[in-house]
């Protein structure tokens, strides 16, 4: 008989079982985003994609930079919604977690300047040599389509 051991035995159940669900139902946005950072792709920093932490769970989290990356659709808008937002990354600050906020619609528009964001932000809580990142994105990147090898 073999013996599995618990990741996290911690967490509570119903944050794996929400991340679980929110890994399989990925927006546009996560999904764009999710290309950038996975696979150590943004400057070999290790992002974790709906990762639990407490009671809540986070879109993209680094643990070497304890950043969270948030992607915000409209639903964000509302004053009930941003009312909890705040005090949930009030809670994350208080763990010495950043939390960077960005709306899906600002990502369709602004690639670059929100990838900029990012690696400044990185860098000012661990600093990695210079990426590839840096170079401007071709235009395939910019749609979404990955060159093909990577």
């Amino acid at each position: 008989m073999i013996l599995r051991r618990k990741r996290n035995p911690s967490l509570p159940a119903r944050a794996k079982s929400l991340a679980r669900r929110l890994r399989k139902a990925d927006t546009w946005a996560e999904k764009l985003l999710w290309r950038w950072l996975r696979d150590r792709r943004f400057s070999d920093y290790k992002f974790r994609r709906q990762h639990p932490c407490g009671r809540y769970v986070l879109d993209f989290y680094c643990e070497e930079a304890r950043l969270d990356i948030e992607l915000d659709g409209s639903q964000h808008g509302f004053p009930e919604q941003q009312q909890h937002d705040t005090g949930r990354d009030a809670w994350l600050a208080s763990q010495g977690i950043r939390v960077l906020r960005f709306w899906n619609s600002r990502l369709r528009r602004e690639q670059q300047s929100i990838r900029d964001t990012i690696w400044l932000v990185l860098q000012e809580r661990t600093p990695h040599p210079l990426p590839d990142y840096c170079r401007p994105m071709t235009e395939a990147e910019m749609d979404g389509k990955e060159k093909s090898g990577r």
